[in-house]
């Protein structure tokens, strides 16, 4: 049977609730002073009547970084990274590079000192760099040479390492009778060029200098001591007692294993005595070795640095034709001899005072002396960046590749 009394309860309950909620609703709507927000397409948002205005954030656009393809004929100025750095001394530089037949820059990322030109990334990079902000804008540095078609070589002292000595003693030349730091004549203390860690660390600089836009990895301090005492000198990293020649050959295979996979060109800076001997001049360094792996040899063929007596010549600075010459011809025969291409080869020429005075006609002359050997490419040398425009051909000239 149906009990019609629960039957007439169970319905006055859930009419109740259901007035309940029709008046919550109601009460809500009429009373509430909060309305929904509203987002508007202007950028706005409407609430109780008043409009707040909401700043829009541009978005940040991220930096492309490119690299241009190596010029067929290097032409190329040295600047430190302090001119790198000021603008009113770099933009003289590359006001000349507009205006001439110069179409490439060397800048220094790791110098002698062993101070590194600008704040980079990395455990390796952090526990043994020195960093000195000398190129507070490299990125954008970059960019505006890029912009005018401008080649960047990134220039890396290797084992002349002064700063890299102090932060890390461990991994420096010593003096034998002490087990200190070894000094050159100058007081320059060198990292050990048989340092595996040492490697790594030139190999981590050159990685983040590729990646922030340059074009080519330049490493120049590539081999052992040459002057001091070197009866008081020790290395400890060769356990294998491997000639200079063979420890220095190893260290430019780790490097092209190790920075080929990232594409950047790869060139070594010489002796320039290397062109002309084929001992490894007591400092490890032979030019076959440098032209197995390495995209660019650039020896430095600076007149003033050979010595007296070179083929007959009583002073060879004043004659920097005959001795450019007589060296890149040897280069050539060489690289030829070895089933390498001589274009491989780009000398560093001197525009600076030692020995003579260097005018205009001799910076030519040494030109000249390259393309008489058969080559197109060379790099100019001044340790003040004070260059000789008049050197430069400024009419017709071609930018670029």
């Amino acid at each position: 049977m149906i009990n019609k009394k629960g039957n007439t309860k169970e319905g006055i309950i859930i009419a109740l609730a259901i007035f309940s909620i029709v008046v919550a609703y109601f009460l809500y709507k009429k009373f509430s002073f909060v309305e929904p927000i509203r987002y508007i397409a202007n950028d706005k948002v409407q609430q109780a009547n008043v409009t707040v205005t909401v700043p829009v954030v541009p978005a940040v656009k991220e930096r492309v970084v490119t690299h241009i393809k190596t010029p067929e004929a290097v032409k190329a100025v040295y600047i430190s990274s302090w001119v790198a750095g000021t603008p009113s001394f770099r933009n003289k530089i590359i006001k000349m590079v507009d205006e001439t037949e110069l179409n490439a820059i060397v800048i220094d990322v790791k110098d002698s000192t062993g101070w590194i030109s600008f704040p980079m990334k990395g455990a390796e990079l952090e526990k043994n760099g020195s960093f000195e902000k000398r190129i507070a804008d490299v990125e954008d540095l970059i960019d505006l040479l890029h912009s005018k078609n401008i080649y960047v070589i990134a220039r890396i002292a290797a084992f002349q390492d002064p700063a890299l000595v102090k932060k890390r003693p461990d991994l420096a030349v010593l003096r034998a009778s002490t087990g200190k730091p070894w000094g050159d004549r100058k007081g320059m203390t060198w990292a050990d060029p048989g340092s595996k860690e040492v490697w790594d660390y030139l190999i981590a600089i050159g990685k983040e200098a590729y990646r922030v836009g340059f074009d080519e990895l330049n490493f120049d301090y590539i081999r052992f001591p040459s002057d001091g005492n070197m009866n008081d000198i020790s290395y400890r990293f060769n356990p294998e007692k491997m000639s200079k020649a063979d420890k220095i050959r190893e260290f430019f295979s780790y490097l092209n294993k190790n920075l080929k996979p990232i594409g950047a060109p790869l060139s070594a800076d010489l002796f320039g005595m290397t062109m002309t001997n084929t001992d490894d001049l007591n400092i490890g360094q032979v030019l076959e070795n440098a032209l197995s792996y390495f995209d660019y040899v650039a020896p430095m063929v600076y007149p003033s640095h050979y010595p007296t007596g070179f083929h007959n010549y009583k002073n060879p600075a004043t004659v920097p034709y005959e001795i450019v010459k007589i060296s890149m011809d040897a280069g050539v025969k060489r690289a030829v001899a070895a089933s390498t291409t001589p274009s491989k080869l780009r000398p560093w020429l001197q525009d600076f005072d030692m020995g003579a005075t260097y005018t205009a006609d001799m910076v030519r002359a040494q030109m000249k002396a390259t393309y008489d050997s058969g080559l197109t490419s060379w790099m100019l040398w001044d340790p003040s960046n004070k260059y000789t425009p008049t050197a430069l051909i400024t009419e017709g000239v071609a930018k670029g590749n």
